[in-house]
């Protein structure tokens, strides 16, 4: 503000000073050497150097003089601009000149033609107010320019750095801060933006911390889970071995086949969790692609599946992992679509491709592009049990082992294909 104060006064000084010099150069008084006396004197002159016009000497009078004789015949003359056209007494009348009349007594013996001294002054200050005029727009023009580059410089600068800084916050980049220059006419409020900057980073350090915190307490919980259903499970098998009545190995096979499902959901949930805090890892090695009937066979409890013979080659991926995919989009089609699973397999472009299809009612195509997102659910999963997380899953595992998975629209089913890499 102090900065603000200074250029202020300066321009109004400026200004000032600009006017003074105009009114003191318009208005000051200019003493024309072509007064009433300097012309009296000339004609003195003239008057005594009559009868010898060669003794005539009027240079000290520094203005341009016609001396007609009374029949108009110039008898001196210094014209040289002005008067250099004017050829008699009565021309020059004519062209506002002023004209003195030589008289001895009452004989008249000549005329003495000399620019009007009012025609000269109001040219002199023409001349005054061109240079008057100037000097202050001079004057002006350079307040102007001081005051146009202390705006460009405490204003519009401060202003452009206040809207770079609010897009760079408005992306997230909390991390540089809005630099304040000494006399910053906006100082407190670019002040009160920087502490916004502080205020919406620490906010911003609060809320990671607090996800942090939910995703390992979601991993530990999922972890924990793990336990007692794989207790479940084999309380299940043992179960399935010592009881004969076969009411209750049907019950028994149900509490198997639900801790199963609730055991796929667990282990998506627990990988998508290790997968935010950057612990997911995915040990890839050289498997032969026998392994992949041997997955299929595992996770197909229901004997639905119809596999096509599986091409002799090597396969590099994460048994496990591979495991946890195959078994995800088979679960799944058993809870949407309940129809028989064809299952084939061709080579492509250095994959294996592995081709998964049932034919339930499959997904709209519109949704197709979403299924894969973490939490989304399709229109189709109305009343069914599910987190979303499957092919989310499964997406993010394969493509951890550099394969990829896509889902295919049919008119009469739903088809996921996995993209293996090869050895």
């Amino acid at each position: 503000m102090k900065e603000y104060k200074k250029v202020l006064f300066l321009i109004i000084a400026l200004v000032l000073a600009g006017i003074t010099v105009f009114a003191l150069f318009m208005f000051s008084h200019h003493k024309d050497k072509r007064d009433i006396l300097m012309l009296n004197d000339l004609v003195k002159t003239v008057k005594n150097s009559w009868d010898d016009p060669e003794t005539l000497d009027l240079s000290r009078f520094e203005m341009e003089i016609i001396v007609f004789g009374y029949d108009n015949s110039v008898i001196y003359s210094t014209a040289l601009q002005e008067l250099k056209d004017i050829d008699s007494a009565e021309e020059a009348l004519r062209d506002g000149c002023l004209c003195l009349n030589v008289n001895e007594d009452d004989l008249f013996m000549g005329t003495i033609v000399v620019l009007d001294p009012a025609v000269a002054s109001i040219s002199f200050m023409k001349v005054r107010l061109l240079i008057a005029s100037g000097i202050l727009i001079t004057i002006m023009i350079f307040g102007a320019v001081v005051y146009g580059f202390y705006v460009k410089r405490s204003i519009v600068q401060p202003f452009r750095k206040m809207e770079q800084f609010a897009v760079n916050v408005a992306y997230g980049m909390l991390d540089e801060p809005l630099m304040l220059e000494k006399n910053n006419l906006f100082g407190k409020f670019t002040g009160s933006f920087d502490i916004m900057r502080e205020e919406l980073k620490a906010s911003r350090r609060r809320e990671e911390a607090l996800k942090q915190k939910e995703k390992e307490l979601v991993a530990s919980l999922s972890h924990d889970l793990k336990t007692p259903i794989t207790g479940i499970k084999l309380l299940c098998e043992l179960l399935s071995v010592k009881v004969e009545d076969q009411y209750l190995l049907k019950k028994i096979d149900n509490i198997s086949q639900k801790a199963e499902q609730i055991n796929v959901l667990v282990n998506d949930l627990l990988t998508s969790s290790l997968d935010d805090l950057g612990e997911m890892h995915v040990d890839c090695q050289d498997e032969s692609s026998a392994i992949l009937h041997q997955l299929v066979t595992e996770h197909d409890s229901r004997t639905l599946v119809r596999e096509a013979t599986v091409p002799e080659c090597m396969i590099l991926v994460d048994r496990i992992r591979l495991s946890q995919i195959i078994g995800n989009i088979i679960s799944n089609s058993y809870k949407y679509a309940d129809t028989p699973i064809d299952i084939d397999y061709r080579f492509s472009e250095g994959y294996l491709e592995m081709s998964v299809r049932d034919y339930g009612g499959g997904v709209a195509k519109e949704e197709i592009d979403l299924v894969t997102k973490r939490f989304y659910r399709g229109s189709n999963a109305t009343g069914k049990d599910g987190s979303g997380l499957g092919l989310y899953t499964s997406s993010m595992l394969i493509e951890k082992m550099n394969g990829e998975l896509i889902c295919s629209y049919k008119e009469d089913g739903f088809q996921v294909t996995l993209l293996i890499p090869l050895s």
